[in-house]
C-alpha cells in the first residue's frame, strides 16, 4: 500500500514510525511532514488545510490509504472531502469531529446522555460571562469553545486570573474566533488520565492509559501547553478505574454520537480526571493525542494498518489488538519562551547520540537547513525511553534528552514522577 499521513508534528512522526513497521506498506508520504519524518517518508509540501491539493496529490500517486493526524483538518471536514472522491481515509467525519471542535457541543452531549463531567455554563456574551464568573469561586476553569492548539484552557487559581483569561478569550481574542463562545466549569481535583481508543460506531477498543503533563514547568506550574511529556502505563492507577472510565464514559459517548447521527470512526481521545467520585470527563479529542501517541504507539504490537483497515471495513470488533507490557516515557524538549513566542532556526546537535542510547526521537517542530536539523516550533522533540518499568524507561528518556543540545532548550524534569511516588 501507498499511505499518506496528514500533519507534521510529533504525533504524525509516531504514526509514520508505526506504519513503517507494517509489511503491508510500500511507500509513505507525509504532508507536510518535518525533518525527522523525512527519514521515514517522502515529505510533501502541502498544508493540512489545502484539501483540493491533497486530494489531487493522492489521486496522482495514487494513495491507497490516508491517515489524518491533527485536529484542524478533521474539524474542517477533510474526511468528508476525501470520501467524496472515494479515497480511503481514516478519521472521523466533520459532524463527529465536532466533539473536539466545539467544547460546548461536547459538554451538551455529555449532559444529555448523563455522562460524568464537570458542572458548567456556556456564554456568548462577555458581560454575562463576567457576571456569572463573579458569582463563583476559585479555582475555576475557563475554556475557549473552539480549537486553540491545546492552549485554549485556563485553570485559574485566583478570580483575578480567571477574569483575565475570560477577557483574553472574549475581548482581546487571543484565540481568534475560538473565544467567541466560552465554557466556565467547576475545577475538578484529582489525577489526570488519558485514554485513547480505536472507535468504529459503538465498537470501542481502548488503548493503554497514559498521563500527560500540560503545564510548562515542574510541579504542574505555569501556563498550559500542548503537552510537555507523557508516560504509559499508569502503575499507580488501578485497572478498575481505567475500566470504569471505559464503561461509564468512553463507550456511552461513542453510543451517544451514533444516536445523534454522528457515528465516530477513528481515534477518540478521552481526557479524564480521577476524582473522589470516580472518573469524570475533562475533554474529548477526535484524534490521537500529542504527546500521548508517542508513548502508546511504541507499545502497540498489532500492525496499525490491520487496525485501520478493520475499522474501515466494519470489522474492528473481530480484531485481537495486542500491547507490550513495556513502559514508555516521553520528555518534550521545547524552545526558549514556549508556550509564548519563541525563536526558530537554532541548530540541534546530539540526535545520533540519543538514538544510539536506544531512545526513540520523534520530531515535533524541526526543519532541515543547509544539511543541519534546526528548531522550527515551540515543542521541538519528543524523546521516548522504553524499559521494563516506568523507572527504567524514565531514566533512559532523560539520559537521551541530556544528550541533545540546542540553544534555549528547556524541559520538565518531573515527567512520570507521580508514577514512582505511587
Amino acid at each position: 500500500m501507498r499511505v499518506m499521513v496528514i500533519g507534521g508534528g510529533g504525533r504524525e512522526h509516531a504514526i509514520v514510525w508505526a506504519l513503517k513497521k507494517s509489511d503491508k506498506v510500500k511507500e509513505i508520504y507525509c504532508a507536510p511532514g518535518n525533518a525527522g519524518i523525512a527519514s521515514l517518508a517522502e515529505c510533501v509540501p502541502i498544508g493540512v488545510d489545502r484539501f483540493d491539493e491533497l486530494i489531487r496529490f493522492a489521486k496522482e500517486i495514487p494513495i491507497d490509504l490516508v491517515v489524518v493526524g491533527p485536529d484542524d483538518p478533521l474539524a474542517d471536514g477533510i474526511v468528508d472531502a476525501f470520501e467524496a472522491e472515494n479515497i480511503p481515509i481514516y478519521g472521523p467525519r466533520r459532524n463527529a469531529a465536532e466533539i473536539e471542535g466545539s467544547k460546548i457541543f461536547m459538554k451538551h452531549l455529555l449532559k444529555k446522555y448523563g455522562i460524568p463531567t464537570a458542572q458548567y455554563e456556556t456564554f456568548t456574551d462577555y458581560e454575562q460571562a463576567l457576571a456569572y464568573l463573579r458569582g463563583q469561586s476559585a479555582p475555576i476553569v475557563i475554556k475557549a469553545d473552539g480549537l486553540a492548539a491545546g492552549k485554549g484552557v485556563t485553570v485559574a487559581k485566583t478570580m483575578e486570573e480567571a477574569e483575565k483569561a475570560l477577557h483574553d478569550m472574549m475581548v482581546a481574542k487571543v484565540f481568534g474566533e475560538s473565544g467567541n463562545r466560552v465554557v466556565i466549569e467547576e475545577f475538578l481535583e484529582g489525577q489526570e488520565m488519558s485514554i485513547l481508543s480505536f472507535v468504529d460506531g459503538e465498537i470501542v477498543r481502548p488503548m493503554p492509559a497514559a498521563q500527560d503533563h500540560k503545564q510548562v514547568f515542574d510541579g504542574d506550574k505555569g501556563p498550559n501547553t500542548g503537552g510537555m511529556g507523557t508516560y504509559s502505563p499508569l502503575p499507580h492507577i488501578p485497572q478498575s478505574i481505567v475500566d470504569e472510565a471505559v464503561e461509564r464514559i468512553i463507550k456511552p459517548t461513542a453510543k451517544a454520537l451514533v444516536s445523534e447521527g454522528r457515528p465516530f470512526r477513528g481515534v477518540l481521545f478521552a481526557g479524564l480526571m480521577i476524582t473522589k467520585d470516580g472518573p469524570k470527563t475533562i475533554e474529548f479529542n477526535a484524534r490521537m493525542g500529542d504527546p500521548e501517541a508517542q508513548v502508546v504507539l511504541p507499545r502497540l504490537e498489532t500492525d496499525l494498518v490491520d487496525i485501520i483497515l478493520a475499522s474501515l471495513n466494519g470489522r474492528l470488533g473481530e480484531l485481537d489488538i495486542r500491547w507490550s507490557g513495556e513502559a514508555a516515557v516521553c520528555v518534550i524538549l521545547a524552545s526558549e519562551g514556549y508556550p509564548g513566542s519563541y525563536p526558530k532556526g537554532r541548530e540541534i546537535e546530539g540526535l545520533a547520540d540519543a538514538e544510539a542510547q536506544g531512545a526513540l526521537i520523534f520530531h515535533a517542530g524541526t526543519a532541515s537547513r543547509d544539511g543541519a536539523i534546526v528548531t522550527n516550533g515551540g515543542r521541538v522533540l519528543g524523546v521516548v525511553g522504553r524499559g521494563r518499568g516506568i523507572a527504567e524507561a524514565r531514566s533512559r528518556a532523560y539520559e537521551a534528552a541530556d544528550a541533545i543540545r540546542f540553544e534555549g532548550k528547556h524541559y520538565r524534569t518531573d515527567i512520570a514522577a507521580k508514577a514512582l511516588r505511587g
